[in-house]
């Protein structure tokens, strides 16, 4: 299916995060975050006078060459695995000023009309393609265009209801805020749990309305506007809706473990130069 490669790759990359040594947990002045709820976002410990650790200086050093984070518009300039967009995640951000609507709007675009999505819906449609979903929109080229289109759009209306219109219109806070430490399982549930909970622009916690009532809004959208005349139930439309929310409860799971990868991957590219 059309989540077979993020899964496989997910899984691994996930597994190998979590092997890690829990070395935070031991350092002094960590907090313990084995009892916080799944409902509340990460909080930062206030600053102190006094010099950093090694690790959170290295930690800073990877989020500046990783994320490249944009303390002015509070967005980021990072793309998992160095490629796929992911400009609306923040690791280890503490408190950051709202978005404002243009600059939800402008990370949205950005994300949505990068020049790696389109290679990535041409992977899509060509599975879609290969397993011949849609039989109306035929094969061949003229097929396939069709498919590429509807991918496209599907993620594009789906994106902009998601983290731009609704965000806006609710005053919500579309962007992923990495716990970045605990065990695998915690990490886990807390990136799963931001599909139903998310930051307000004033910093409250409350229940993801844009997350699902945006995500069943570009549903409908796309069922009932350009998807095969077939297709165009309230059925189909529920199954666009959670094949999406399936790819984004994957996406924020990948966001979270995404640093700890990074550093791995680096870690064995420098062991392996000279």
């Amino acid at each position: 299916m059309r989540f077979l490669v993020i899964v496989t790759i997910l899984s691994a990359s996930s597994w190998s995060a979590a092997a890690q040594p829990r070395a935070d947990a031991s350092q002094p002045g960590t907090p313990d975050i084995a009892g916080v709820p799944f409902f509340e976002a990460p909080q930062q410990e206030p600053s102190s006078p006094t010099a950093p650790t090694t690790q959170s200086t290295g930690q800073a050093k990877d989020t500046e060459k990783g994320s490249s984070q944009n303390e002015s518009s509070g967005t980021s300039k990072d793309r998992l695995f160095f490629a796929l967009p992911n400009f609306l995640t923040l690791e280890n951000a503490g408190n950051v000023p709202p978005l404002t609507t243009g600059e939800k709007f402008k990370a949205t675009a950005q994300g949505s009309f990068d020049y790696v999505e389109y290679f990535w819906y041409g992977a899509l449609a060509g599975i879609a393609q290969a397993e011949n979903t849609d039989p109306s929109y035929g094969q061949g080229a003229e097929g396939y265009a069709k498919r590429f289109g509807e991918k496209f759009a599907d993620g594009t209306i789906q994106n902009f209801m998601t983290k731009a219109i609704f965000p806006s219109f609710l005053h919500e806070d579309p962007r992923y805020f990495q716990l970045g430490r605990g065990g695998f399982k915690h990490r886990t549930w807390y990136a799963l749990s931001r599909l139903f909970v998310t930051r307000t622009d004033s910093g409250q916690n409350r229940f993801n309305y844009s997350e699902v009532l945006g995500g069943a809004a570009a549903a409908a959208i796309s069922t009932y506007s350009y998807h095969p005349r077939d297709d165009r139930n309230l059925a189909n439309a529920g199954v666009v809706w959670g094949s999406q929310m399936g790819y984004d409860a994957l996406s924020l799971v990948l966001k979270e473990f995404w640093p700890d990868i990074r550093r791995k991957l680096r870690k064995s590219h420098s062991a392996q130069t000279p």
